[in-house]
């Protein structure tokens, strides 16, 4: 079994781009550094793997309407996915987000609606320790773009009622309104939170690192990678361009480890995403394992990259 803890080397050759403004910090971490895998996916199934499990990831991130527990069909699915990670021995982490309901889709829920099926929720999966406020605030179609006070108060509410918790104070998308939207939510929260989630495919699969850094120099605290991996196809209509293919998708996964992960010390999880692709006309994939059931390349390298860390610290326990 592959060690849960990643070490990252430097990618060899690879340039640098110009030195922001706290050039101390986002210059590439000299030496190894340290970041916690983790797998995100949707599929409760995904846990049946062997080779999933063969990782021994020891974290899993799943997006979660906020009304989910109101509906008996995605409360069950959510039970199957939660007991999957616990016997995969992976700590969930769980991210908020719009409502799957037609009538409610658009609509965010009020501060006092949240709390209410976020009680529901804490009741009913006590074990979860580490949740994110929103999935992809910044993000127009999420109807909380305009709305970081809303968020903030999300936050706040969670934050209030799990003691002991790590709260993420949400998931952002590598955007131009990146920046802006994490200034309006800290001055409505009035409080610096200590964890931020990005989710940031198109520094990665552009092979930059422009709003990654972007976020590292707006945050004082943690940034989880929530969301990242390399593109195989996309038929979402999205006019941002961006390369896909199964190799190329294997090039970003080896970037995202080499190159963003040491971009600095505060970059503490990577979550993958995502395991498996469920048909051959999904949406979007970046799928480690097709819909077929075969291996993607980017399957080896991240075993390669878990092997490389698991010798360097065996190497370093023999002194």
């Amino acid at each position: 079994m592959l060690a849960r803890h990643l070490s990252v080397a430097a990618l060899t050759g690879l340039l640098l781009l110009a030195a922001p403004a706290n050039a101390a910090e986002l210059r590439p971490v000299e030496g190894p550094t340290t970041a916690q895998v983790g797998i995100a996916e949707q599929k409760a199934s995904a846990f049946d793997d062997a080779r999933l499990r063969d990782l021994d990831i020891g974290h899993a991130r799943r997006s979660v309407p906020w009304d989910a527990l109101r509906f008996r069909d995605q409360t069950a699915d959510l039970d199957r996915w939660i007991e999957g990670a616990r016997a995969a021995g992976a700590q969930p982490l769980i991210t908020f987000a719009r409502s799957r309901s037609e009538r409610r889709r658009h609509s965010p829920p009020g501060p006092a609606e949240f709390l209410t099926q976020f009680r529901r929720f804490r009741a009913r999966y006590p074990a979860v320790r580490s949740y994110v406020t929103w999935n992809e605030a910044n993000h127009c179609g999420e109807g909380t773009c305009r709305r970081p006070e809303l968020v903030a108060r999300y936050y706040s509410a969670i934050r209030r009622n799990c003691k002991g918790c790590k709260v993420v104070a949400a998931d952002l998308v590598d955007q131009p309104n990146l920046v802006s939207w994490v200034r309006a939510f800290r001055r409505a929260a009035r409080f610096e939170p200590r964890y931020w989630g990005l989710h940031n495919y198109v520094d990665a699969n552009r092979f930059a690192t422009t709003r990654t850094a972007q976020l590292l120099r707006a945050v004082k605290g943690e940034v989880w990678l929530t969301e990242t991996g390399g593109l195989v196809a996309r038929r979402n209509r999205s006019t941002t361009k961006l390369r896909q293919g199964r190799v190329h998708a294997a090039k970003v996964t080896r970037f995202i480890f080499d190159r963003l992960a040491r971009l600095s010390p505060r970059i503490t999880r990577i979550y993958v995403y995502h395991w498996s692709s469920s048909t051959r006309r999904d949406t979007w994939d970046s799928a480690l394992i097709g819909s077929d059931g075969a291996p993607r390349p980017a399957l080896a390298v991240l075993r390669r990259v878990l092997r490389q860390a698991e010798s360097r610290r065996a190497r370093a326990r023999r002194g």
